[in-house]
Parts: structure tokens; C-alpha cells; sequence
């Protein structure tokens, strides 16, 4: 890892990234080149130790192609929903089986070696302020914009857990300047077992679920931003309510943290307006004590792409003996 000096630094290292739909798998070599990657449906439906199985079978995997390669021994870092209590228990997590399970133990004992876990917004901060986006800023704040809304916070290249494992838990947080901006705006229940938090608006599901309910059909939220680039005004509707949310739930965390660059990961991350029209908005609740100047905070898409997180996973896992 860049910066690093941890134990295993300059090895082969294996990064997963434990999605609600899909999980991924990479090796980097030890200068942090990709030489093998493999995508999974998540069994999440089928319970925790399905998701058990199918991660040790793609360890196994990556263990079997890289041992042709003469790389047989790999660091091990996974990424997934969720935070760490102290005694190593998932929690938080949106793929709800995982919640109250000892995922990094029940794994390395599968596997025979360490397994490093954290919360997959954390990779991503990690990945980006390695050697992405944020790299060579003093303050990354990492956002995933998908089945959830994660965050990670990484300072001059290390991430921030916090003694609660909870730094960066943006998106359970509630939306804010509601009654403000949107009086209407709708305050959802969430699965953590509060209401109105940004997660409920923000996510893929969230965008969807708003369009739904302002102009009916079931379009997903992909579907829901192509259509709004050609034109559709329902779906340029919900898109600029999705980002007039989104600056107001961004403009708390440049309050909070002022961070030099907030960057975006996840299916929505690629949506392209989004660079361009949340930071022309976001000024209007970022504090300037009655004096206008422009924010400095830059908004930009994850370098790395739909390979940050996984990347980050596998920085992660270097801090890890093979």
C-alpha cells in the first residue's frame, strides 16, 4: 500500500469486495497491478453460511491461479456492508444476515490463514487516497452510492474507524434541511431501525422508490438517470430532487469535516451530471458565515472505478502475514 509499512506491504495481495448482489475478487502484484479478478452472485438470499461457501471457493480459486503463476501465497482483505464491534462481530450491516456474525474469524478458520475485514466505504477511502482520486490530499471522504449509502473517511492516507467502528456512517444520519428545501419530503423507515436517514433517499433503491411514488412504473435507477439524459422529464424530475438531496446531504459533511475531495463509488457514482450539478448547488448550505466564497471541496468519481473498493479491500489485506 502506498505509505504503508506494515508487515506484507510489498506482497501479492487478494482484495474481495462482499456486495449485497454481487462480490468481486482481485489480485495486485506487489507493485499494484491487477493480474486476476472474478465476479460472483451474492448468495445473500440463501444465508450467512452460503456466503461463507462461496467466499472460501473464490479464495481458493485466486489461491489456484496464482499458484500457476508462482504466487501462491496472498494477503487476504475483504470489503463488505456493515462495521466491526470490538470483539470482531459484524453490525450495521444492510445484507442483514451478516449482522452478529464473526465473518473475519469463521473465514480464516475456513481458510487456514488472516483474513482482514472492514466496512466496504472504507476500502474505497482507502483505495482512493492511495493511488486514485483523493491521492495526495489531506482529507478523503469516500462516499458508495448503491444498494446503500456508505461512507470512509482516510486522513493523509489512513483510514478513520473510530472506538465504535462508526466513522464515516454517513448515510444514517438524517437528511438534512428537510423542512428547508422539501417540506414534503418524505421520512422513510430504515432497516437500522430509525427513520428520515439519507440512506432511505439517497440509495438506488431510494431513487427508485422516489420515482415511483412521483410518477409511477418500477424503473430502476439506472434506468431512471439514461432515461433522464435523453430527455424524459419524470426522470429529470426525480433525477434533480436526487441531487438537490444529495448536495444537502453533502454539504453537512463539508460542515462536519471540510475534506479536500469527496469522492463517489457505486452504480450511481456514474452517473455523469452528478459532478457537475451537485457542487453548483451544495453552496447554498455549506457555512460561509454570510461571506460567499466558492467551496473548495472537490466532487469527483472514483479513479478506480467499479475496482476501487475491491482494490482498497486488497491494500487492506497487506496489513495481514499470508
Amino acid at each position: 500500500m502506498p505509505g504503508s509499512t506494515a508487515a506484507g506491504a510489498d506482497g501479492w495481495a487478494l482484495g474481495i469486495d462482499l456486495g449485497g448482489t454481487k462480490t468481486e475478487a482481485v489480485v495486485l502484484d506487489p507493485q499494484g497491478a491487477e493480474v486476476w479478478r472474478r465476479r460472483i452472485a451474492t448468495p445473500s438470499a440463501q444465508g450467512y453460511d452460503a456466503m461463507l461457501v462461496a467466499l472460501a471457493a473464490l479464495v481458493d480459486e485466486a489461491r489456484a491461479a496464482m499458484a500457476g503463476a508462482g504466487a501462491a501465497a496472498l494477503t487476504i482483505g475483504l470489503g463488505g456492508p456493515g462495521s466491526l464491534t470490538a470483539d470482531g462481530v459484524l453490525k450495521n450491516a444492510n445484507t442483514q444476515c451478516l449482522n452478529g456474525r464473526p465473518l473475519a474469524a469463521d473465514l480464516s478458520s475456513r481458510l487456514g490463514r488472516p483474513v482482514r475485514v472492514a466496512n466496504d466505504a472504507n476500502c474505497l477511502a482507502l483505495s482512493e487516497a492511495s493511488d486514485g482520486a483523493g491521492a495526495g490530499a489531506a482529507v478523503v471522504f469516500a462516499v458508495i452510492l448503491g444498494t446503500g449509502c456508505g461512507g470512509g473517511i482516510a486522513v493523509h492516507g489512513r483510514v478513520l474507524t473510530g472506538p465504535n467502528g462508526l466513522a464515516g456512517e454517513w448515510g444514517h444520519n438524517p437528511m438534512p434541511w428537510a423542512f428547508e428545501a422539501d417540506p414534503d419530503e418524505p421520512r422513510l423507515a430504515c432497516y437500522c431501525g430509525q427513520a428520515g436517514c439519507i440512506e432511505t433517499l439517497l440509495s438506488g433503491p431510494g431513487l427508485a422508490a422516489d420515482h415511483q411514488r412521483h410518477h409511477g412504473g418500477s424503473l430502476s435507477a439506472a434506468q431512471i438517470a439514461e432515461a433522464a439524459a435523453a430527455g424524459d422529464a419524470a426522470c429529470a424530475d426525480t433525477l434533480a430532487r436526487w441531487h438537490q438531496r444529495l448536495a444537502r446531504a453533502l454539504a453537512s459533511v463539508i460542515n462536519l469535516l471540510d475534506p479536500d475531495v469527496i469522492v463517489l463509488g457505486g452504480g450511481l457514482s456514474r452517473i455523469e451530471s452528478t459532478y457537475r450539478v451537485v457542487p453548483a448547488l451544495w453552496g447554498r448550505w455549506v457555512f460561509s458565515g454570510g461571506v460567499r466564497e466558492p467551496v473548495r471541496t472537490r466532487l469527483e468519481p472514483a479513479r478506480h472505478g467499479d475496482a476501487s473498493g475491491v482494490r482498497g479491500a486488497a491494500w487492506l489485506g497487506r496489513d495481514a502475514p499470508p
